[in-house]
C-alpha cells in the first residue's frame, strides 16, 4: 500500500483537483457529518487507485482519518483479516477476484461475517444488486460517488454495527455474569447436599466419605453407559444423599455391630421412606402422586422444587429394590426400577463390600467383582453391572481418592 501511495505523489495538481470533484460538489463545500466514531477503521478495496483517492479524500474530510485500501483485490481479503476493520467498501467489478467473492469469502469467516460491507458500483443490475444482497452486502453505493452519500452512509453503518457491537458486548458480559453466578449456585447446592449426606452418614461412619463413594461410583456407572456430562454429574451429585434416611433410625440399630433382629431390620427398611420424605414437597396433594405399584417409574416423588433432589428423592426411595423383585420397599423388579435406582444400588452395595463395617472386612477388589457377579439377574441390572466392571481402572482411582483414613 505505501507503493500505491507513492504513485498518487505522480498526480498534478489539476488532476487533484478534478478528482475532488464528483456529481458537481466540491470536497470543501461537504458539510462535515456527525460521525459516531472518527476513529473507526474503514479498509476500500477497489483497483483503480483515482476511485480510491477521491473516496479516501471524501471521508478524510469528514474527519474519518484511519482508513486502509488496496488496489490488489488478490490480496484484500487477506488484509481484512489481518485489520478486522470496522467497516469494509468494496468495488464489485474488479479484474481476478470479483466483489462478489470478496463478500462471500468475508461472510464466510467467523470473525469477519459482522463486519458491514458497503458495496460500490457503477453497474446498474439488478440481478447483480440481488445478488450481493443476497451474500450479504449491507448496503450499496453507486459510482460516481456522491460526497454527501458517501459520508452519511458510512456514519449510518457504523451508527448500526456501534449499537450491534454494544449488544454482543453486552450479551457477552451477561453471559460471563450468567457462568459466574450459575457456578456459585452449583458450587452451593454441592456443598449443601454433600451436607446433608454427611450429617445422616454420620450416624454409622464417622469420615462420611462413604456418600462421596457411592455418588463417584455412580457418576462413573453412568458415564460408562454414555449419559450426557450434565444428567450423570447430577447423578453424582443426588447419589450422594441416598441414605439420608438414617437419620430416622436409631442410633441403637444403626451402631450394633452384630445381626439384626427381624423388628430391627424392618426398621432399617424404614430408611427409604424416610429419606423419600425427607425430600417431598410440602403439598399434601403431591403426596397422593405416589403409588406403591410399578407405575412409579419417572413419576415417583415429583414436585420437589430441584432437578438434583428430585433424582435425589427417586435414588433414596428405591435403591434397594431389586432386579428380581425381592427387594423393598416397593418390591419392583427388572426395568421398573428406574435406572437411577438400580445405578446407585451396584454402587451402594460395592462400597458396603469394599470397606471395613462393624460387621465385616473390607473385601479385595476381586472379591467384591465376584460378590456382585453372583448378584446378576437376582439383585442387579446385568446391564448396569457389565457398565461398572469395565470401568475397573476408574473404580480404583476413587478408591484410593477417598480412602478411610482408619
Amino acid at each position: 500500500m505505501s507503493n500505491f501511495q507513492s504513485s498518487l505523489i505522480g498526480f498534478s495538481s489539476a488532476e487533484a483537483v478534478a478528482s475532488c470533484v464528483v456529481v458537481g460538489q466540491e470536497v470543501g463545500s461537504l458539510p462535515i457529518a456527525n460521525a459516531p466514531h472518527l476513529n473507526a477503521r474503514i479498509f476500500l478495496v477497489d483497483d483503480e487507485p483515482l476511485n480510491i483517492r477521491i473516496v479516501n479524500k471524501f471521508l478524510g474530510k469528514a474527519g474519518y482519518s484511519n482508513c486502509e485500501f488496496t488496489t490488489n483485490p488478490m490480496e484484500a481479503l487477506g488484509l481484512v483479516i489481518r485489520s478486522e476493520p470496522d467497516l469494509v467498501l468494496l468495488d464489485i467489478m474488479m479484474p481476478g477476484v470479483s466483489g462478489l467473492d470478496l463478500l462471500s469469502a468475508i461472510r464466510a469467516d467467523a470473525h469477519l461475517q459482522h463486519i458491514p460491507v458497503v458495496m460500490m458500483s457503477a453497474v446498474e443490475d439488478r440481478d447483480t444488486k440481488l445478488q450481493a444482497l443476497e451474500l450479504g452486502a449491507t448496503d450499496f453505493l453507486a459510482k460516481p460517488v456522491d460526497p454527501s452519500e458517501l459520508v452519511l452512509r458510512v456514519r449510518n453503518t457504523l451508527l448500526v454495527k456501534t449499537h450491534l457491537d454494544g449488544l454482543r458486548s453486552r450479551a457477552t458480559e451477561l453471559e460471563r455474569i450468567v457462568r459466574e453466578r450459575t457456578a456459585q449456585l452449583e458450587a452451593s447446592h454441592r456443598d449443601i447436599i454433600h451436607c446433608l449426606a454427611r450429617a445422616a452418614e454420620f450416624r454409622d461412619d464417622d469420615t462420611g466419605r462413604h456418600v462421596l463413594r457411592v455418588g463417584s461410583y455412580a457418576g462413573i456407572i453412568a458415564r460408562q453407559l454414555g449419559w450426557q456430562e450434565d444428567q450423570a454429574s447430577m447423578l453424582q451429585q443426588a447419589a450422594q444423599l441416598h441414605d439420608v434416611g438414617k437419620l430416622d433410625i436409631p442410633d441403637a440399630i444403626l451402631s450394633k455391630p452384630g445381626k439384626l433382629t427381624e423388628e430391627e431390620f424392618e426398621i432399617i427398611q424404614k430408611h427409604s421412606g424416610y429419606s423419600k420424605r425427607v425430600f417431598e414437597s410440602l403439598s399434601s396433594s403431591e403426596w397422593t402422586v405416589w403409588r406403591r405399584h410399578a407405575e412409579v417409574g419417572s413419576r415417583i416423588l415429583q414436585g420437589c422444587g430441584s432437578n438434583i433432589l428430585d433424582v435425589a428423592a427417586q435414588v433414596a426411595l428405591i435403591h434397594h429394590e431389586r432386579w428380581d423383585g425381592t427387594g423393598y420397599p416397593i418390591g419392583l423388579a427388572g426395568e421398573d426400577i428406574p435406572l437411577v435406582g438400580r445405578i446407585t444400588a451396584v454402587a451402594d452395595v460395592f462400597d458396603a463390600l469394599s470397606t471395613k463395617r462393624a460387621y465385616k472386612p473390607a473385601f479385595s477388589l476381586s472379591k467384591c467383582f465376584e460378590i456382585l457377579e453372583e448378584g446378576r439377574g437376582k439383585q442387579f441390572d446385568p446391564l448396569i453391572l457389565d457398565a461398572f466392571f469395565q470401568a475397573r481402572q476408574e473404580i480404583l482411582a476413587v478408591q484410593l481418592a477417598y480412602a478411610e483414613s482408619k
